[in-house]
């Protein structure tokens, strides 16, 4: 699953983003205001003053300006990549059992080629994150996706588990970058005020994938054997791979690079050898995970939602085993109870807009009509009290109404209010934490809330079965339902006191 983490300004609409990835540090410099100097019209006879900046509003070069097409275009790209990389880590659970008859081990270790996968998903962004400031988007995308594409088919080919295991982490490791610098590409192609339907777009790829990624793992498994999934997935990254490759630049930097070089004027360097290692160490890597454990916001929501991160994993082992055991589904049909999840992405979207639109939008208007600088970040953690309501109830509904004497439709039924309960504290955690350490912090904030739950989430999946076989599928899910409610006062109790322990934060934070 995917995932991004976008900045943005206090008063724009809902924007929403995908599980972010740690190094997700240089995601909307695109838009950063710099002195402009030096002119792409002048001679290159004459001496040229350095480039760092557009000629004025309307330059043709600049992104924002591109027509409402092209702009789309570009950005159904990334949509469709964190789509297709999204479908490796749900693909695969629906053929680990033929996998492990295939080289004649146990299912929980052919179960731990979806960990791995999940682990080169964390850490991709480590690469993808620097490379992009370096080369630009589209480089890091086309070279990226074609060996998570590789790496795929190397998965497809193997002749041991071993084998399986090692390829999926490369595979995750490149896919991983597609995810963390789309929203990137999404603040290099839209101002704050305008990227709503973008920004749920491209949260929709990853997580509309997991709705539909067991339906169309399960059906091939069953007709084609495990090697399918691979090739499956690798025709979809070939489909994919098409539309990136009639893509442009839309990094401001890189392309303000290649104009300063083809007319001869100079441009300011970024850092490059032993400050471009530092600079990774410590804005990619340390930061993050300081804020993680100094940080009472970040450690609070890091745990919240890294545990509805490891539910949702968890649910590609345990939801095809409840079907298959309790209402006798065949292979081929245990993927089709993962719709309702779908369903509950679909219905998360409309949501997080209206709650917008009705509550932070009105305290947006009175905040400015009296003169203040802005709204408060707590009023983005609507979202996440209303969703945070849908974990317990979904997850008790489907523990009770899975078993022989109720009708399989309404288990089903209950999965909807998890997916939507999921994804609205997931992006209003995102406005939040955004919001509350704002764009010199608020990535990293956000990078470690993606380490923490992207671990939960490869883990979580190997003791699943275990736990649903020792304890009943009644009481293993009731078990996950009383946790969830054990964690709902999170987004109420930082709305009540957000502001006092913002405040006494170590870091820069929002300030009325």
């Amino acid at each position: 699953m995917a995932g991004i983490d976008e900045r943005h300004s206090r008063g724009s609409s809902t924007a929403v983003s995908l599980p972010s990835h740690p190094g997700e540090h240089d995601l909307g410099q695109s838009n950063e205001v710099i002195e402009k100097a030096g002119s792409p019209q002048s001679s290159p006879n004459v001496t040229q003053a350095a480039i760092t900046d557009w000629n004025g509003p309307d330059d043709p070069d600049n992104p924002h300006t591109w027509s409402a097409t092209k702009k789309l275009y570009h950005m159904l790209v990334p949509t469709l990549l964190g789509f297709v990389v999204s479908l490796g880590t749900s693909f695969y659970p629906p053929s680990v059992d033929d996998v492990a008859q295939s080289f004649h081990v146990g299912s929980e270790v052919a179960l731990v080629g979806l960990t791995t996968f999940v682990l080169g998903l964390a850490f991709g962004p480590v690469i993808g994150s620097p490379a992009s400031e370096t080369l630009g988007r589209r480089p890091v995308y086309l070279i990226t996706i074609p060996l998570f594409g590789l790496f795929t088919m190397g998965a497809g080919f193997a002749q041991n588990v071993e084998t399986v295991i090692i390829c999926r982490f490369f595979a995750g490791l490149f896919g991983g970058p597609a995810l963390a610098i789309g929203a990137g590409t999404n603040a290099d192609l839209y101002p704050p005020d305008k990227r709503v339907f973008t920004t749920t777009l491209f949260t929709l790829g990853p997580f509309f994938a997991t709705g539909v990624g067991p339906v169309i793992g399960s059906y091939v498994d069953s007709r084609k054997r495990w090697r399918w999934v691979d090739w499956t997935l690798i025709f979809f990254t070939l489909f994919t791979l098409i539309f990136c490759i009639f893509t442009k630049e839309t990094y401001k930097k890189i392309i303000l690079k290649k104009r300063a070089k083809s007319i001869g004027a100079p441009f300011p360097p970024g850092p490059t050898g032993l400050a471009l290692f530092k600079h990774i160490m410590t804005i990619v890597l340390l930061r993050p995970i300081h804020m993680l454990f100094t940080e009472p916001i970040v450690l609070s929501f890091a745990v919240y939602i890294s545990f509805n991160f490891a539910v949702l994993f968890g649910f590609l082992a345990s939801i095809p085993l409840i079907f298959t055991t309790v209402y006798g589904f065949s292979h081929e049909q245990s993927g089709l109870p993962f719709l309702g999840i779908g369903i509950g992405c679909l219905l998360s979207i409309p949501t997080m807009m209206l709650l917008d639109r009705v509550l932070y939008q009105k305290e947006w208007r009175k905040a400015i009509d009296a003169g203040q600088k802005g709204v408060a970040p707590e009023h983005r953690l609507y979202g996440a009290m209303v969703g945070s309501i849908g974990l317990p109830v979904s997850l008790f509904w489907f523990a009770w109404t899975s078993q022989e004497s109720v009708h399989w439709i309404v288990p089903i039924l209950g999965l909807i209010p998890f997916a939507w309960g999921n994804i609205s504290v997931f992006i209003s955690c995102v406005l939040y934490m955004v919001d509350t350490y704002m764009a010199a912090n608020g990535a990293s904030a956000m990078a470690a809330n993606g380490l923490s739950r992207y671990i939960a989430g490869a883990v979580f999946p190997l003791f699943t079965i275990q736990m649903y076989n020792g304890m009943g599928f009644q009481w293993a899910s009731s078990l996950l339902g009383f946790v969830t409610l054990a964690l709902l006062p999170v987004p109420w109790v930082l709305f009540i006191y957000g502001k006092k322990i913002r405040m006494r934060s170590g870091y820069e934070t929002w300030r009325e």
